[in-house]
């Protein structure tokens, strides 16, 4: 599983127009599924996320977590992080995982971190999506559970 993380002031993420997640202080997750993903990347995401320390503390230092500064998360699917560009000039998504299994593991990802206590918003599966934020920083981070 890959994830781009982006602290936020606030984000939201619209549907035909409709606004199906906003959150305000937290981090905004673009979730891509990749064939093979299972349990164990699922675990390592869920346990990593919401522990980083990416939020400035009193001295401006990178010391707090999503938890402690009790922030929220917007989840939206992102099945392009597995685009591979390196031939050609129209990218290759063979390595995303098929729709319905990416699906069950974009479920569990956001009922596992609600089961944490933190505010979850989401976008919606395989739509097209206007994703808006307020980058803090900016600060944007890359996870990829195969290379923890």
């Amino acid at each position: 599983m890959r994830v781009v993380i982006q602290r936020v002031k606030s984000a939201q993420v619209c549907v035909d127009g409709r606004v199906t997640g906003r959150i305000g202080e937290g981090l905004l997750v673009l979730l891509g599924v990749g064939k093979g993903d299972g349990e164990d990347d699922l675990s390592f995401l869920i346990s990593k996320i919401p522990e980083l320390r990416i939020f400035e503390d009193a001295s401006g230092k990178f010391n707090l977590s999503l938890k402690e500064i009790d922030g929220e998360i917007l989840i939206v699917s992102q099945f392009t992080l597995y685009g591979d560009c390196r031939k050609g000039r129209r990218p290759s998504f063979t390595e995303a995982e098929e729709p319905a299994i990416a699906k069950n593991l974009y479920e569990q990802f956001v009922s596992k971190l609600r089961q944490q206590g933190i505010p979850v918003q989401t976008g919606e599966f395989q739509a097209k999506m206007e994703v808006h934020l307020i980058n803090d920083g900016p600060v944007t981070l890359l996870l990829d559970s195969k290379q923890h």
